[in-house]
């Protein structure tokens, strides 16, 4: 990769902001699959079609990854939790939680340092509103920091973490949430 040392500070600053880790990728190198809509439309996060930030609302998956090409370099950072067992959903939303507002935290951070367009990929849906407008018929209320899931966007995140040199599974009773931010536009 050239020309990301300017980008390499946020791997840093990200790993203060509580990441477990955090490396940066060229989105060419970044595997796409259609078909992770499919899951999405199976609706078993009972999401599909009540969030915006959720299929099919968020955006047609083609266009989507279309635009995600029109980036150089994502940085990809991860998010590790202990559970009690496989079965503490309690400590999974928690952690999600804090995955959460570290992306709104990487957000601020990047807004501070960095004057070019980028975007904001998150773990699952938005979750910064408790309850999403769309479930309420209104706009989206919070449109310029609402987050889109990788998996949205089409990326096979467990390939994604093999490129970004993580582990997407981290050991029995761990729960792992990803995000990452584009960066540099081509256009």
């Amino acid at each position: 990769m050239e020309n990301i040392e300017h980008l390499e500070i946020f791997v840093s600053e990200i790993l203060k902001l509580g990441a477990f880790k955090a490396n940066i990728i060229d989105v060419k190198d970044i595997q796409f699959d259609v078909r992770f809509r499919d899951m999405c439309a199976s609706n078993v996060c009972g999401n599909y079609g009540k969030c915006w930030t959720c299929p099919p609302d968020c955006g047609e998956i083609n266009e989507m990854i279309k635009n995600l090409f029109a980036y150089k370099y994502a940085l990809v950072y991860q998010t590790i939790g202990q559970l009690e067992d496989s079965y503490d959903f309690e400590t999974m939303k928690e952690i999600g939680k804090e995955h959460q507002d570290r992306i709104q935290n990487v957000r601020k951070l990047i807004a501070e340092k960095y004057d070019g367009k980028v975007l904001h990929l998150g773990a699952g849906g938005c979750r910064f509103c408790e309850v999403c407008a769309k479930k309420t018929n209104e706009p989206c209320r919070h449109p310029e920091i609402a987050v889109v899931s990788l998996e949205a966007y089409g990326i096979n995140v467990s390939k994604l973490t093999e490129t970004a040199d993580m582990k997407y599974i981290n050991g029995q009773n761990t729960v792992t949430y990803f995000g990452a931010v584009f960066f540099e536009r081509n256009d």
